[in-house]
């Protein structure tokens, strides 16, 4: 079984997990597949894959067949297990604790090469919904604290399997990174009485040069302080720390802005590699006044190296205003 330990310096958590291993070592020639007979994630090779957690399909079909639109699956190679108790214990100075938690896959579409911007807007209603609901699913197991919700698109971004898909993973605690951003807009809250993501929201949309794409509900724009080329969020317009909340209206218009900016990126950077991560409030904090869930997209067009590894400062060649107009433009 994996385990998470804590570095004792800065309170980082690292997921120990052999797992992983034997993934790493199929990972580049299972990218390469194309084939729909040999790609476990295509219509017709259930049997290739754990048994599913959720599957939209006709209503005449049973589980684990053919028929469906979206399916999810537990991880083949999981980072972390639902099963078993966490054992926090001690090892001299040091902390850890038994890998659990959860780790699902997403299985956006039965067709091979079809992206995002490809489906039709109600395919993409329905990853959002199927996101929504297996955050709703793992929000009753009292043991987890935090769920992430990420896509991997491309090899260079971390992605093992070439067919469109989203991972899912539910920590036992809230990740450093997620509760330095809390924080951080519970200061501001603190100071101003007012939610940071809705600030910026209202300054972005007023002079409008950041801004890549909006509707009713969303707003996308290229952050002030952009860490990477091409970087991108996605807003709601209206205050929310928790995803999970999303409504109807809202998830049909998240999924036109999604298509959209994709879309965008792709046309723009000649469909590059990329990352998208919901940002959402961790499970058991609900309805605060001070985070405002959202997505981030970051296009792999640059490595982190030893300077930014070293000092936490990013070097973005690329200034936000710029990528905003052009994907803007396009």
């Amino acid at each position: 079984m994996s385990e998470l330990r804590r570095d004792p310096i800065i309170g980082r958590w690292v997921i120990i997990s052999t797992e992983r291993a034997k993934r790493l070592l199929e990972n580049k020639k299972e990218f390469e597949k194309t084939s729909d007979q040999s790609c476990p994630f295509c219509m017709g090779n259930e049997n290739m894959t754990p048994r599913e957690i959720l599957a939209y399909r006709e209503t005449a079909k049973p589980k684990d067949s053919d028929g469906w639109w979206l399916r999810v699956i537990p991880n083949k190679f999981p980072a972390l297990k639902v099963e078993g108790t966490l054992n926090r214990q001690g090892e001299g100075m040091y902390d850890k604790m038994n890998g659990l938690g959860a780790h699902e896959v997403i299985v956006e579409s039965p067709h091979h090469t079809k992206q995002i911007p490809d489906l039709p807007d109600k395919h993409v209603e329905d990853i959002i919904w199927a996101y929504r609901d297996r955050i709703m699913d793992l929000k009753r197991d009292i043991r987890l604290e935090y769920a992430m919700i990420f896509k991997n698109h491309g090899h260079s971004a971390g992605a093992t399997l070439a067919h469109p898909h989203s991972q899912l993973i539910a920590t036992p605690i809230v990740p450093k990174r997620v509760r330095e951003e809390v924080n951080g807009s519970k200061d501001y809250f603190e100071y101003k009485e007012r939610c940071v993501f809705c600030d910026i929201i209202k300054q972005e949309t007023q002079f409008g040069q950041r801004i890549v794409s909006e509707n009713e509900d969303f707003v996308a724009l290229c952050p002030f302080a952009s860490r990477f080329p091409f970087e991108t969020w996605i807003l709601p317009k209206l205050h929310d720390s928790d995803f999970e909340d999303i409504q109807k209206h809202e998830a049909v218009n998240l999924a036109v802005v999604l298509k959209d900016v994709l879309g965008r990126i792709n046309r723009v950077l000649d469909n590059p590699s990329y990352n998208y991560v919901i940002h959402t409030a961790p499970l058991k904090e609900s309805r605060l006044p001070y985070y405002h869930w959202h997505i981030e997209i970051i296009p792999k067009l640059s490595n982190v190296a030893g300077f930014e590894w070293g000092s936490g400062f990013y070097i973005n060649p690329t200034p936000p205003e710029e990528a905003a107009k052009f994907l803007r433009e396009i």
